[in-house]
């Protein structure tokens, strides 16, 4: 079976070209989701990150993401601290889900996919581009409790255009002037053949 990653910046629309390839029977693995689940309920993971953090990085029992954010947003180490407790367990849980799938090839979704070194395990990549000021509109408009500031930290963490398209496979223009589905279907057409 396959392993298709896909990668975009913030606000680029990953999550929708996602659910053009659920409709055609192709399982998607939420990378970005399923760390949140698992930093909730991996009870290893949930004591590494107290550990590593301190008891208030949960709260009430919950994950207390403003902390979380606050704490590591301004603080490279801080970062690959989170990213060396979370991506690991993630990519377990990813191998579990993996192996439970009956599909030609299956989807592994993850905004920081080459940040984090992961794609190297793919078959294929596809990158979904839309333009920063677009990628901006639709952040802001989605999750309008977010400031300018602060979406423009997370782009500037996120590598630039060019290198995700320069290790993809694909790409996908979601910028507004392309049809995406007629896209998507030519790229879903390769990974049958």
């Amino acid at each position: 079976m396959k392993i298709v990653g896909i990668t975009g910046g913030i606000g680029s629309g990953k999550s929708t070209v996602c659910r053009i390839f659920e409709t055609l029977g192709i399982p998607v693995y939420n990378a970005d989701d399923r760390a949140k689940y698992l930093m909730q309920n991996d009870a290893d993971l949930v004591q590494n990150i107290k550990t590593t953090f301190g008891e208030e990085a949960y709260t009430n029992g919950q994950l207390n993401r403003a902390f979380l954010a606050k704490t590591i947003f301004h603080d490279s180490n801080k970062t690959a601290q989170i990213n060396a407790l979370v991506h690991p367990v993630v990519g377990n849980d990813f191998n579990h889900w993996q192996g439970e799938q009956q599909a030609p090839y299956v989807l592994k979704e993850a905004a920081l996919m080459i940040e984090s070194g992961s794609y190297k395990q793919l078959d294929f990549l596809i990158n979904v581009f839309a333009s920063i000021e677009t990628r901006i509109q639709r952040v802001q408009k989605r999750d309008p409790q977010r400031s300018l500031e602060e979406i423009n930290g997370i782009i500037d963490k996120q590598v630039s255009e060019e290198q995700r398209t320069e290790r993809s496979d694909f790409v996908i223009d979601n910028d507004g002037s392309c049809l995406i589905i007629p896209q998507v279907l030519a790229i879903h057409q390769q990974l049958l053949s």
